[in-house]
């Protein structure tokens, strides 16, 4: 037998000379397609390595993620226009196509959970060991999700009878929400607190009168120090149904407080006593002046009413701040010759003898 006639020969309906083109184009497209997967990575990711975007690091994330069973399958696709395929050999190929799909749309997705759980963490919850736990559950779940989707696409796919399956996992679905709907509670508070971040860990906080250092962010949990000591456990749901006070993101406090000087006070002085606590306000460091009047008549003193600000938010420093202007006032006080007022009263008796009779308390 000629060579030639070897090629003219026909095996499974097309000739040998087909079958050889087919499994040409088999490797030259698996091979054209490898190599375009990896001019593509090296491209994108020097133009990603230039640019601070984050679409452009998905996609350097996507194409890395691509398998080679994948690229395979489409290489199949191609040599298979090439030759006849019986109805049972087309329906293989199909089901081959299918399967990679899955497979590659399963493999993309993880991708792209990793890639925004890990760009999350890095930029929102560093240094929070719990934050990023909780991040990455989340994740965890997606991909249960993900991989859940894609095997019932896959079933459905194939023919499999798959609604008697859908309602048993609901019912079991709903069985089980009903039986832990408190931990589901927490976990999505948990998810909540994560995301929204309305404290992070080492935030001080305040809530229900407890009162302390956020020390971890768990998923049914939230661990706070407080200030007496103890460690106080709250349920992550319950402590989303709270008011929150944050004292870690105070940018300043406010002082308000009123001085009260004694009746016998010159008006003169009394008039200057605001412009004296402006500069002593004014002379102390990260303190903002907010206003200081002479505002009423107290039962026995002349009330003057004095708001400031501390631009620090420890308390430490506040507190600090505070008692320097308090020493100030009283050194300042002294030497003007401005007396303090106290409670006092003062009874008039009537009879014979008009006498009155200071009574001081």
């Amino acid at each position: 037998m000629s060579f030639l006639n070897f090629l003219d020969k026909r095996y499974y309906g097309a000739s040998v000379t087909r079958w050889l083109m087919a499994l040409a184009v088999l490797f030259s497209a698996y091979l054209l397609l490898t190599l375009l997967q990896r001019w593509m990575k090296h491209r994108v990711g020097k133009f990603a390595a230039r640019t601070a975007t984050t679409w452009d690091d998905l996609l350097v994330e996507i194409i890395s993620r691509t398998r080679w069973y994948f690229l395979l399958v489409l290489s199949l696709e191609a040599a298979a226009l090439l030759v006849p395929v019986n109805r049972r050999a087309a329906a293989a190929l199909r089901a081959a196509l299918v399967v990679a799909s899955l497979l590659q749309a399963g493999v993309w997705g993880n991708g792209i959970i990793a890639f925004f759980s890990e760009r999350y963490t890095r930029l929102k919850t560093s240094g929070d060991v719990a934050s990023r736990a909780t991040v990455y559950a989340i994740g965890y779940g997606a991909r249960i999700a993900l991989w859940g989707l894609l095997i019932v696409s896959g079933l459905g796919f194939f023919d499999v009878k798959i609604t008697a399956l859908l309602t048993g996992l609901g019912i079991g679905g709903v069985a089980v929400a009903l039986a832990a709907q408190n931990v589901l509670g927490d976990l999505f508070a948990a998810v909540a607190i994560v995301l929204d971040r309305p404290f992070v860990v080492g935030d001080a906080i305040a809530i229900e009168g407890v009162e302390g250092d956020v020390e971890q962010i768990g998923l049914k949990t939230t661990r706070i120090r407080s200030v007496n000591g103890e460690q106080v456990v709250i349920a992550n749901n319950d402590l989303l149904k709270s008011r929150i006070r944050n004292y870690g993101r105070i940018q300043q406090r406010r002082s308000a407080f009123h001085l009260d000087v004694a009746y016998d006070t010159p008006p003169d002085t009394v008039a200057r006593i605001p412009e004296i606590i402006k500069e002593i306000v004014q002379r102390q460091p990260q303190t903002r002046f907010e206003r200081a009047h002479f505002l009423s008549f107290g039962d026995s003193a002349l009330r003057i009413e004095v708001v400031y600000f501390v631009t620090q938010h420890e308390f430490r420093k506040f507190a600090d701040v505070q008692q320097d202007i308090n020493l100030d006032i009283l050194r300042r006080f002294a030497a003007e010759h401005i007396s303090f007022a106290y409670p006092s009263r003062t009874v008039f008796l009537r009879g014979d003898t008009s006498t009155s009779i200071a009574e001081r308390t």
